[in-house]
């Protein structure tokens, strides 16, 4: 898979852009500031819904205007197809495919498939767990597309449960008679939709662990042993600490890490921390269980990498993660023979040391397609070289 055409309107910094784009390495290359950056990002979002600096779609359409438009042509198996998103402020985005339109913008997921790298990604490790969580759903629904609309149908119910959270509280705390049915059904809607949630999210922990493993042991000449579990809020809710879902003992406890796997375990588990913890939520005003609490633990060898790695280890372990995720799309059986994604490499190379940033170029440099951006072109490993396209002031030219 490759990208062989990208437009952009109205776009972060531009009015409007078309490149047209070959297999192997391209590189983007400018001073900062002049807009590299925005066009990777425009790729990232198409194939993920989400961009890796701001958490909010605003910041993508060019002040000024109304909408943004993003247009990429992906060649998949010799065919090409148009995917088009139309980003609009404050209200839902549109999309077409093959110029049809679609009945959701999510239904455009899995038609691109990337792997981005930024500077960013140092979060993964040092920041706090909504990165990594947004890490692992981000891949889920590049893995399986219907995963948007579970994730979405979470956090739409986890709103309106919040909702009336507060809502009983305030009536508590006033003396009212609490009716608590409709808190009930949303209770089940919220089991329902984070059920399926944790599970693929535990499944796909499972699928990536040893996919880290090599990868960080490639790029770090394996120094320790990456390792990554995942933590349910579920297993701590009934006053258990239970083990780390997914593989590593914690603290004895009665769980099963396997039965997370299971969706239907994980709903009855679910519903059952909720109506424990029913009247802790009323009082504080929030969900106090599910996958929007959950933590994926990272490790180098026994201990934490968050507050124990050093510098130069988080980001071996962060590009370990990365690699990974490439690795198990590529490895996708159902895309076959097609299911390489896109590489993209947002200013990486400058934040790495030398033997790092070597090492990683070695590794990438077979994939079909990787997009680079640099300040300068000294930034880009020899073992990189392909076609550059000069960026300055917004305005993007091939070189070669």
């Amino acid at each position: 898979m490759y990208v062989s055409d990208l437009a952009l309107t109205d776009f972060r910094s531009y009015p409007e852009v078309l490149l047209a784009l070959d297999p192997g390495v391209t590189a983007f290359v400018g001073p900062n500031g002049q807009g590299k950056t925005n066009l990777v990002e425009s790729l990232g979002y198409l194939a993920t819904f989400s961009s890796h600096r701001v958490s909010a779609d605003a910041a993508l359409v060019r002040a000024g205007a109304q909408r943004a438009i993003i247009q990429a042509k992906v060649v998949r198996d010799g065919r090409s197809s148009l995917l088009e998103l139309e980003v609009v402020a404050g209200k839902a985005n549109r999309a077409r495919f093959n110029r049809s339109p679609l009945p959701r913008a999510r239904d455009l997921a899995g038609r691109l498939r990337t792997v981005l790298f930024a500077p960013e990604d140092l979060s993964l490790v040092k920041g706090d767990p909504e990165g990594r969580r947004r890490f692992l759903d981000e891949l889920l629904v590049l893995l399986s597309p219907k995963l948007a609309a579970v994730r979405s149908d979470y956090e739409r119910v986890i709103r309106q449960r919040n909702a009336l959270l507060k809502s009983a509280g305030t009536q508590r705390r006033s003396g009212t008679k609490l009716d608590l049915r409709t808190l009930d059904v949303w209770d089940d809607k919220a089991a329902v939709a984070g059920a399926q949630l944790v599970a693929a999210r535990v499944q796909l922990v499972n699928a990536l662990r040893p996919h880290l493993a090599h990868a960080y042991t490639q790029v770090s000449s394996g120094q320790s042993e990456a390792r990554m579990f995942y933590r349910a809020s579920v297993d701590r809710a009934m006053g258990s600490t239970g083990r780390s879902a997914a593989g590593r003992p914690a603290e004895p406890g009665p769980e099963d890490p396997e039965a997370l796997t299971d969706a239907g375990v994980v709903e009855a588990r679910l519903l059952e921390a909720m109506a424990h913890l029913r009247g802790k939520e009323i009082e504080r005003g929030v969900s106090m269980v599910g996958p929007h609490r959950d933590e994926l633990e990272l490790y180098l060898d026994d201990l934490p990498a968050k507050g124990y790695a050093s510098h130069g280890e988080s980001w071996s372990l962060a590009l370990g993660l990365r690699l990974a995720s490439y690795e198990l799309l590529k490895a996708d059986d159902d895309w076959h023979e097609s299911s390489e994604p896109v590489l993209i490499l947002d200013d990486v190379f400058a934040e790495l040391d030398t033997r790092r940033r070597d090492r990683l170029a070695e590794l990438i440099a077979p994939a079909e397609q990787v997009l680079i951006t640099a300040a300068v072109a000294e930034d880009v490993p020899e073992v990189l070289e392909g076609a550059r396209v000069d960026v300055m002031g917004s305005v993007a030219t091939c070189v070669r």
